[in-house]
């Protein structure tokens, strides 16, 4: 099966960007320099084509209910103009895909990943039927990232568009473009749906008011220092919200709101989780990567995601451990032992060290 090509593909090639096949698309790692890329982002303001993930329209007077049974979170705080991340569980508790949900007027807008997108729309429609809830996958619009500390001020350059007002996860729909003060970097800006045909136009306009082109790479650098999880890697369907450091996710009230997983999520609350998602810090040398066996002093443990950080100057990573394990752990690393500590994240914030 072919590849997929965003509306944006011509300029990624044009730009001289390595394409690489990526859940069924062909999306820029890079531009040349992933370390150059990471750093834009992190002191100035770079943009990332993200028109691969999955964009999902409810529509009808009852779009409210097939969200209220499968989504973990409270759909309530999704009003018109808001956004609320969480996640879609399985019936034994296990994470199907972590999304972020847009109150709309009417209706809600799903941004998934785009490695679930089939699985999502059958497990949305088949839920959304039982309500005579419609559903559209949007395939004609495309999505773009603009992050870093000067996003915000090159979007309005680019557009003449004042967010300022726009508080974080709110949305604003304009023109058929949808603008949400939301990200994957842990630095301020937007992401910006808006009919694929004029994608091209708004991408060469936040290049000419200074906008970095960023890839892959950058993204998976930039969110894992931002204690960001990515799904298929730091969860999946047999991973929980409570195993993944993600149980302030689940909104436990009111108690007669019954979404799915929710019973073994709660036996799970009860006894506590077995293992859990933690930080870890390489303190000698080498690279964390995803998994490679971690020795705790409860046990052993398995690294989830890991890079090299260019903020911080060496290695971090998330990892799932025994619960209890805390201090000095040990990662193996091409058959050595690599002294490592376990640390809570997020890793760095603002561009500083945030981690403990």
């Amino acid at each position: 099966m072919a590849e997929r090509r965003t509306a944006l593909y011509d300029l990624h090639v044009a730009a001289k960007a390595r394409m690489v096949p990526f859940a069924g698309w062909s999306m820029p790692l890079n531009y040349g320099s992933q370390i150059a890329e990471h750093h834009h982002v992190r002191g100035g303001a770079g943009m990332f084509d993200v028109s691969h993930m999955a964009i999902t329209d409810l529509e009808g007077a009852d779009a409210r209910e097939p969200l209220a049974r499968l989504f973990a979170n409270d759909i309530d705080k999704a009003v018109p103009g808001r956004a609320v991340y969480g996640v879609f569980l399985n019936a034994s508790g296990g994470i199907i895909d972590d999304v972020i949900v847009y109150g709309r007027d009417p209706g809600y807008r799903v941004v998934s990943n785009a490695a679930t997108r089939d699985k999502m729309l059958d497990w949305v429609g088949v839920h959304a039927a039982e309500f005579g809830v419609e559903v559209h996958e949007r395939r004609d619009l495309s999505l773009i990232a603009v992050q870093g500390p000067d996003a915000l001020k090159a979007f309005t350059v680019a557009t003449s568009m004042d967010l300022a007002d726009l508080r974080p996860f709110s949305a604003r729909e304009r023109g058929g473009w949808m603008v949400a003060r939301t990200g994957y970097t842990g630095e301020d800006g937007v992401e910006v749906a808006l009919p694929a045909e004029e994608a091209g136009a708004l991408w060469q306009r936040l290049s000419d008011a200074g906008v970095a082109c960023a890839g892959l790479a950058a993204r998976d650098t930039l969110r894992l220092e931002a204690g960001l999880l990515l799904y298929g890697q730091d969860m999946d369907e047999v991973t929980s919200p409570l195993e993944s450091n993600l149980g302030w996710t689940v909104a436990w009230e009111p108690a007669e709101r019954d979404f799915v997983g929710r019973e073994a999520l709660a036996r799970q609350r009860s006894s506590g989780p077995e293992r859990v998602l933690r930080g870890v810090v390489l303190t000698g040398r080498g690279v964390v990567r995803h998994g490679q066996r971690v020795e705790t002093n409860a046990g052993d443990g398995v690294v989830t995601s890991g890079i090299f950080s260019p903020t911080l100057g060496y290695s971090i990573g998330f990892a799932r451990l025994p619960r209890g394990a805390t201090g000095d752990c040990l990662i193996e690393i091409r058959s050595s032992k690599i002294p490592g500590r376990i640390v809570r994240p997020p890793f760095v914030r603002h561009g500083k060290q945030v981690f403990k």
